[in-house]
């Protein structure tokens, strides 16, 4: 079993930044591929970024392009997301998943090609 715990999240204003952390346990990740997804009050679970655990180009949906880094420590199990110049559009819960079919690389964006889910952390921002 793969256990994902995300935290982060928070309040702050637009243009501001924040990173969020998803500490992983379990089984080993190296031919996994890591997303973070949000999903705001009314609308779809959005897939946000996505890279493999062994490294690789990540892949990013156009609207945080620039904006937002994915990364990952390997030592610590940890993937991040750095989020800056945050637009209130950013608000949502955001989670991290992990599709261990992904033979290290990323298959892709969609929400039913990961597995395993973390609870997911609120970030807001105010405008």
């Amino acid at each position: 079993q793969v256990q994902l715990v995300e935290s982060g999240g928070g309040l702050v204003q637009a243009g501001g930044s924040l990173r969020l952390s998803c500490a992983a346990s379990g089984r080993t990740f190296s031919s996994y591929a890591m997303g973070w997804f949000r999903q705001a009050p009314g609308k779809e679970r959005e897939f946000v970024a996505a890279m493999a655990w062994s490294g690789g180009t990540p892949l990013y949906v156009d609207s945080v392009k620039g904006r937002f880094t994915i990364s990952r420590d390997n030592a610590k199990k940890t993937v991040y997301l750095q989020m800056n110049s945050l637009k209130p559009e950013d608000t949502a819960v955001y989670y991290c998943a992990a599709d261990p079919y992904a033979r290290g690389g990323v298959r892709g964006g969609r929400p039913a090609q990961y597995d395993y889910w973390g609870q997911g952390t609120q970030v807001t921002v105010s405008s």
